[in-house]
């Protein structure tokens, strides 16, 4: 069921960042959506979020979300998370490698009125700086 937390989940990485496709934001996403990325910024509604995406994929060719454990009650979830993509464009003050580039991280949702309303999410830093540096 789409408007499951486990079901929102999976819209939100399989149709919002994987495909890119930016109209399930107005879908899944509350207005108000509350957001702090893997790679530590944060931001208060849908635009913000969505110029972050845009960044990611500009950043990263071939960017993908992948669950590796998902686990829901009534109103939150959790994702054990892989993501991962080509390195073409600058990230964290790096410029392109050309390197196929992977690291691991942590997502937390909150939902509320079958809609995302904050997510939260930590991410291996280290382990993807020492990818796109090679040291």
């Amino acid at each position: 069921m789409a408007s499951s937390p486990a079901g929102l989940v999976r819209r939100f990485y399989d149709e919002l960042w994987n495909a890119a496709n930016e109209a399930v934001a107005a879908e899944i996403l509350d207005p108000d959506f509350a957001f702090r990325g893997s790679l530590g910024p944060e931001s208060r509604g849908v635009p913000p979020f969505l110029a972050y995406l845009r960044a990611i994929h500009a950043a990263l060719g071939d960017y993908r979300c992948m669950i590796g454990t998902l686990i829901s009650d009534g109103q939150q979830a959790a994702a054990r998370m892989t993501f991962a993509g080509r390195h073409r464009g600058m990230l964290l003050g790096v410029p392109a490698t050309g390197r196929e580039i992977a690291w691991q991280g942590a997502a937390f949702f909150e939902i509320a009125a079958g809609r995302i309303a904050s997510l939260w999410v930590l991410g291996d830093i280290d382990a993807l700086r020492t990818q796109l540096t090679g040291t």
